[in-house]
């Protein structure tokens, strides 16, 4: 670490303290907000409200004792509460944190801790004993219960490309390409489409596109970090705007009955951060130009043949151990499809297609976790049977290949780890009723710029908490409640929508983020801060059109607008970039 940053990380940590002895004298962590769900009554229909009540301690939530109705919570089994719940503005403070120092430091682990143990300390009001009880029961083991099926799902697919990379299909594959896509453009805009036709789930994008493209983009000499980019930008933004896919059923789930995959189509062609990522990358490959951080990424790639720049080579050790020579590109391309079509089967199986629900209802039911775990189990047991049969990889090369593919998954599973941990504490602090009392009360005569605004509040939401899902559950109810039935609230949802997404891609502690960095096996902070400043590009673009659209209330208008203003832009960014690096050269 320079000197400089060695003064920057002092310098925050006596912010971060200081803030923390503010929040512990002050109590604010413990503030509470007007419950959202009664209004502030604390009943319902004349039923506690679930949100704000209490279970009775009497009767332990039965209702009655020994046959008799409960005189404490006369039968309900809950004891109604004061219409509040704990939610405050510092229940952001334990993610940023964490942010901030993996960002300062460039050390993922320490930097999720950190903000994990902050997040119990303030839930347990800095006693020590209960914020350790909190960290270890609601964070981590919390956290390893919910994602064991992702966790699952990630060792065997790192295991099928262990397999895969062990019998020469990705190197035949890399041969292939290198003779059929012909340059560096070829190579990023072959690994954009592919993303787009992986639009089922944004795990199984990340892994998959990863796993085929990275014998292609090495070959062609495109940073890993690029590569990483290219993975996250396709990933969740294609399932924000495909009809069919886990995304689409999680967000018509938050709708009226029947009205939910309507308002999601209707919502599309507003979703500008999606289509304008789609844009920006399209721009950017073929105008064949690099900014920020990923401008040094892309140059060392290039020009000195790194395609890592700094941090670990997290994958050599396994694309160098005796590679088959006999492989073929078929050995690749089989196991790939075979995982895509019993994903699929697996997802809405687990939907109830086969109890009769219609193949889009089933996507509204499945469970990815379940279906997921599912599906990689099935195609590890095909990918070992298959390249056995081929005589490529013998019954002990497959057996060896499968701690090989853990391994080459702890990273991605650590992370996941502590930043679902962290995400649970900042649950646990009330985060998601702080934002609910926040946007209820925004201003009626603000309309036409409340999608701009919902776009902003989702984005910082979903960049503090790493999880989109997460933040478009908490806003979309909002979302409703506040505009009007018409254009202007699917305008609203699709800004919650775009917002999220784009909080989401941004964040160091989102899990597509961390599963983009495992797709291309690149150092997870290297992959952060270098789409940072492109993310941040196109939000900026999007924040513009949602203030059009708020007022043009049409997408043949807002749409345009935005792809004009995003080409625009590249062209200034270029422009600005070129000069600059000629006045670095000139000067030295």
């Amino acid at each position: 670490m320079t000197k400089a940053k060695k003064i920057v990380l002092a310098i925050a940590m006596l912010v971060i303290a200081g803030l923390l002895v503010y929040v512990a004298v002050s109590g604010g962590a413990l503030g509470t907000v007007k419950c959202q769900d009664c209004d502030g009554t604390g009943m319902i229909d004349g039923v506690p409200c679930e949100t704000c009540s209490a279970e009775c301690e009497t009767c332990e939530g039965h209702g009655a004792i020994e046959g008799a109705l409960c005189e404490d919570c006369h039968g309900f089994g809950r004891i109604a509460g004061d219409g509040t719940v704990q939610g405050s503005a510092w229940a952001l403070l334990p993610p940023i944190i964490a942010i901030a120092l993996a960002l300062i430091t460039r050390e993922v682990y320490s930097s999720l801790a950190i903000g994990i143990v902050v997040g119990g300390l303030m839930y347990a009001n800095f006693d020590v004993l209960k914020a350790m009880d909190a960290v270890t029961s609601n964070g981590l083991i919390s956290a390893v219960s919910d994602t064991a099926g992702i966790f699952i799902f990630l060792v065997e697919l790192g295991i099928i490309v262990a397999l895969i990379n062990k019998a020469g299909g990705s190197r035949a594959f890399g041969t292939w390409a290198a003779k059929h896509i012909k340059s560096r453009t070829g190579a990023m805009l072959a690994t954009f489409v592919l993303g787009v036709l992986i639009f089922i789930d944004d795990y199984f994008n990340c892994l998959t596109v990863g796993s085929v493209m990275r014998p292609v983009t090495d070959g062609h000499k495109i940073s890993r970090a690029k590569l990483s980019y290219l993975i996250d930008a396709t990933a969740a933004p294609v399932c924000m705007i495909a009809p069919v896919s886990s995304w689409a059923a999680a967000v018509a789930s938050y709708a009226e009955d029947g009205q939910g995959l309507k308002l999601f189509i209707a919502a599309i062609p507003y979703n500008f951060y999606s289509l304008l990522t789609f844009v920006f990358i399209i721009a950017i490959c073929i105008m064949g130009f690099d900014y920020g951080s990923m401008a040094m990424h892309e140059y060392n790639a290039q020009y000195k043949g790194d395609l890592y720049t700094v941090g670990e080579r997290v994958d050599q050790d396994i694309e160098d151990d005796g590679v088959n020579p006999n492989g073929k590109v078929i050995d690749l391309v089989l196991p790939t499809l075979f995982l895509i079509f019993v994903s699929v089967f697996a997802m809405v199986y687990n939907g109830g297609v086969l109890d009769g629900v219609p193949f889009l209802d089933a996507f509204g039911e499945t469970d990815a976790t379940v279906g997921l775990p599912w599906a990689g189990a099935v195609a590890l047991v095909f990918t070992i049977i298959y390249l056995m049969l081929r005589k490529i990889v013998t019954f002990k090369e497959a057996m060896e290949q499968i701690p090989k593919g853990f391994f080459a998954m702890v990273p991605p599973i650590l992370i996941l780890t502590l930043a679902t941990a962290l995400k649970n504490m900042t649950t646990l602090l009330g985060a998601k009723y702080f934002v609910a009392h926040l946007m209820s009360g925004a201003a009626v005569q603000l309309a036409n710029f409340l999608p701009a605004i919902i776009f902003l509040v989702a984005c910082l939401l979903a960049f503090a908490t790493g999880t989109s899902w997460g933040t478009f559950g908490i806003l979309i109810p909002i979302v409703l409640s506040i505009f009007p039935t018409g254009e202007l609230e699917i305008i609203g949802i699709s800004a919650c929508l775009a917002g999220a997404v784009c909080g989401d891609h941004c964040s160091p502690i989102s899990d597509t983020t961390i599963m983009s960095s495992a797709g291309a096996q690149c150092n997870h902070i290297n992959h952060v801060s270098t789409q940072l400043p492109y993310a941040i590009t196109v939000a900026v673009v999007s924040f513009i059109s949602y203030i059009v659209a708020g007022f043009a209330q049409t997408w043949y208008i807002a749409l345009p607008v935005g792809i004009v203003l995003m080409i625009l832009t590249l062209f200034l960014i270029k422009f600005i970039y070129r000069n600059r690096q000629k006045a670095i050269k000139a000067e030295g």
